[in-house]
């Protein structure tokens, strides 16, 4: 129905005539995405976006964190009864939004091709992304890698944290980070069926730094600035968030054997005096007891 948005248009103006209260009207724009495109113009002044993310740990509860880490927040991966119903869910969801809903932002880039790019991406979230690597690992140019970048972050499947880049009087680093936003999404990418086979991936410190990140930000205020921080000599911390009131917090995340806090955590903070500095570690003790903290 190409002209709903037309005829939505006539109806708020008659209604804001006789007094009707805003928000009479959902449109969900993950089913016609063609028309979310149309919206901004058909309905400029009319209209308010929400962005509706999986579930979060404010949603399911401290208890369920490990399940939500591992599975995402997709509902029915997350609900699903066992490991082994979950995982295939997520596998084919994967490739179905890369099959059938990407074509429809106008990118007509191969399927495999995608895959193979968000593959590579769920591999090496968290570090600051090495472009060039990415365009050699997939035979393609640089421009390729930025438009594909662009594309996924507008989904939005993946979260582009920029540098911080205010003038502190030190050589900053301008690149950005990426994550996958949902981290069952990433473990499906890598064929990480269950916790288990995560503790032991290499990436697994990069999976819950973007799980802690996109927990953070989704739970901040609006208006909220999400950044990392590195200078040129290596001193970084993994997120700082200012607030809408230009409150500032450094927050650090560790997930290892034997986490420990680096000295650039401190220097860090002595460079900016942020209003909290906040550590969040995951301490993984032996197999044996069963249990993280």
């Amino acid at each position: 129905m190409q002209e709903i948005l037309q005829q939505l248009h006539g109806i708020i103006d008659r209604g804001r005539r006789r007094g009707k209260a805003n928000g009479r009207f959902l449109l969900l724009g993950s089913a016609a995405m063609d028309l979310l495109r149309q919206s901004g113009e058909s309905l400029e002044g009319r209209i308010s976006y929400l962005e509706l993310g999986p579930f979060d740990v404010l949603e399911t509860g401290a208890a369920a964190m490990d399940p939500l880490w591992v599975r995402g927040g997709f509902p029915r991966g997350f609900l699903a009864e066992t490991d082994d119903l979950s995982t295939p869910w997520r596998r084919d969801f994967v490739r179905t939004y890369l099959e059938r809903d990407i074509p429809q932002f106008g990118s007509r880039k191969p399927a495999e091709t995608l895959r193979r790019f968000r593959t590579m991406l769920a591999h090496n979230q968290a570090p600051i992304l090495n472009a060039a690597n990415l365009a050699r690992g997939l035979a393609v140019d640089g421009k390729t890698i930025a438009g594909n970048l662009d594309l996924v972050v507008d989904l939005p499947v993946v979260r582009r944290l920029p540098a911080w880049h205010r003038n502190i009087g030190k050589r900053l680093v301008k690149s950005s980070k990426f994550y996958v936003r949902d981290t069952g999404m990433a473990h499906a990418l890598l064929g990480v069926r269950d916790k288990e086979a995560l503790l032991a991936h290499p990436v697994v410190g990069q999976t819950w730094e973007s799980f802690v990140i996109e927990t953070l930000v989704t739970a901040s205020p609006d208006r909220t600035e999400a950044h990392y921080y590195r200078t040129s000599n290596g001193t970084e911390v993994d997120l700082l968030i200012t607030l809408p009131d230009g409150e500032l917090w450094a927050v650090e995340v560790k997930r290892s054997s034997a986490p420990k806090i680096e000295r650039g955590f401190y220097s860090t903070c002595a460079d900016l005096n942020p209003k909290k500095a906040i550590l969040c570690l995951s301490k993984k003790r032996p197999l044996s007891a069963g249990r993280d903290d």
